[in-house]
């Protein structure tokens, strides 16, 4: 077992004094390493690939908390539709339409977080202000889904001047319009930004989710 249970208890600990909630990212990695965080207390658990959440979902107990972190296809959404507690990358107008789509077909309300551009890297997604607009213009017209705020993922550099001022900017993007996003869930909105290199930064920025990975359960294993 490769679960780092010091690393854990020492990010919890921080997180208490922050009120940042922390996802723990477990794809690629086994059950067995889930439960052992579960035993600690986690809950809150991140997938990036809708066919590992959905067996994950399965076999595992049913008050952990399913985030799904990676790019979500459409033609996907169904299958993590039913029971899935957050979404957080939704880039599209088009997906978040669907994600509304079968939410209803479930009889659910889906929460969902928008996913912005804050990269200078073309292999990160996301949306820029003005589509942003368009869909916080637009989800009145969607009963079924909520949107709780927004995530976001800095450039993959070592320079944290680079990295601060991305987060930053998310911040102040998210100040601008919280007011509307407080409306339509009626909770106080999520940042999610910050990953096992970068999160102490993101919460000096604002973050109040963290997705860490590597630093709980080692480096990811991509030969599945």
């Amino acid at each position: 077992m490769s679960v780092n249970t010091v690393a854990y208890k020492e990010i919890i600990d921080q997180f208490l004094l922050t009120d940042t909630t922390l996802v723990a990212v477990s794809k690629t990695k086994p059950n067995e390493d889930i439960l052992a965080l579960y035993e600690l207390g986690q809950r809150d658990f991140g997938e990036n690939y809708v066919q590992e959440l959905v067996d994950k979902a399965g076999a595992l107990p049913k008050d952990i908390r399913w985030h799904f972190i990676g790019h979500l296809q459409s033609n996907k959404v169904k299958y993590i539709a039913p029971f899935v507690h957050l979404i957080h990358g939704v880039d599209s107008l088009k997906l978040l339409r669907e994600i509304n789509k079968q939410a209803a077909k479930c009889n659910r309300v889906i929460p969902c977080l928008l996913q912005i551009y804050i990269a200078k890297e073309e292999t990160k997604f996301g949306l820029d202000e003005g589509e942003l607009v368009e869909i916080l213009d637009t989800i009145s017209s969607l009963p079924n889904i909520q949107i709780h705020g927004f995530m976001g993922m800095a450039s993959f550099t070592e320079d944290s001047g680079v990295i601060q001022n991305e987060f930053r900017y998310l911040s102040q993007l998210l100040q601008k319009y919280q007011s509307m996003i407080k409306e339509h869930s009626g909770a106080n909105p999520i940042l999610s930004m910050g990953m096992s290199g970068d999160y102490t930064i993101a919460i000096k920025e604002g973050s109040t989710m963290v997705r860490i990975g590597s630093m709980l359960f080692g480096a990811r294993n991509y030969t599945k």
